[in-house]
């Protein structure tokens, strides 16, 4: 559950350890496993025996329930495509059951039964401060974006040497030359002779079909703009997706390789504050400690370059 909330981005990228060549979910999330262990000793010294425990077991439990029951009419919905005629009095049975046993447990709050509460409410909250302050870089980024027919101007105009080889440039922006593209050049003064902006979209299935993985278009001779899709099940493999789009018709030198990514440290954003500061604060704490692109995407370390710059929010 946690490296699919990463991949669809509510949560920072955390190191996982592939623990197991066949079985996907068997991973090791050192800063999830460390949590779990301080939260369960933490437990077992505060209530003393497991009797004590009985209030906070049946909130929890029922309030799961509940929970399930909702998914449920979901799923009915938009994966069965059942009528609401034929999905509300099912799903709406078992949301009447569970919400009776959630009701009657919160007599229990008091003595015990707010410990899921307050748990859930704080992962909660790192959910929504970080989906928060990901949504309002993403806007400022998308800002920063140049039209590709302005960015090439740009290197005819300044007379930018092209040297041999292809750039790969890692991206959330959906259109145009992207900030780290132009923070690369600006700094850099020379480029790749063969440009390939490329952006990870992450789907709300778990699976995406091969047929559906990859498409790109070449917006300017040789410089293309592609888009990449994965299920939240899935993990990218951004080398070995190169070969798939050579094989599809994008002329990318896959012998001289490099792999650019934008490294983004966040500010307060003074006059033109986007969020809370205190918001800010927490989601710049939260970044500072995630884990970097290189192992997320498969990257090879030693053709990897990571371009920072201060991003206001």
């Amino acid at each position: 559950m946690t490296r699919q909330a990463i991949r669809l981005g509510w949560l920072p990228p955390l190191h996982i350890r592939q623990t197991s060549a066949e079985g996907y979910g068997q991973i090791y999330v050192g800063a999830v496993n460390w949590l779990l262990m301080l939260v369960t000793i933490g437990l077992t010294v505060g209530f003393g025996k497991s009797d004590n425990l009985a209030a906070a077991y049946g909130i929890a439990v029922s309030a799961t329930m509940l929970i399930t029951s909702a998914l449920l009419f979901i799923a009915m919905r938009d994966i069965w495509n059942w009528s609401l005629a034929a999905a509300a009095p099912v799903a709406g049975t078992f949301i009447i059951v569970d919400a009776s046993f959630f009701t009657a447990n919160l007599a229990k709050v008091l003595d015990g039964g707010y410990v899921p509460l307050v748990l859930a409410a704080l992962v909660y909250g790192v959910m929504v401060i970080w989906h928060i302050g990901a949504a309002a870089i993403f806007a400022r980024l998308q800002q920063g974006a140049m039209s590709v027919d302005r960015f090439m101007a740009m290197l005819s105009d300044d007379k930018i040497p092209r040297v041999p080889g292809t750039a790969v440039f890692l991206t959330r922006t959906r259109g145009g030359a992207p900030p780290v593209l132009v923070w690369h050049v600006t700094h850099n003064r020379a480029l790749h002779e063969r440009i390939l902006v490329l952006t990870i979209v992450t789907e709300q299935t778990p699976w995406v079909r091969e047929a559906n993985r990859f498409a790109f278009e070449e917006q300017a001779p040789r410089f293309w703009r592609a888009t990449a899709h994965y299920g939240f099940m899935e993990r990218p493999d951004i080398p070995a997706l190169l070969y798939h789009a050579r094989g599809l018709g994008c002329a990318v030198d896959l012998h001289d390789v490099t792999y650019y990514v934008g490294h983004e440290t966040v500010t307060p954003g003074g006059a033109e504050r986007v969020v809370p500061h205190w918001v800010e604060a927490l989601f710049a704490m939260m970044q500072r400690n995630a884990s970097h692109l290189t192992d997320y995407f498969r990257l090879p370390p030693e053709q990897v370059v990571e371009l920072g710059r201060q991003i206001a929010i």
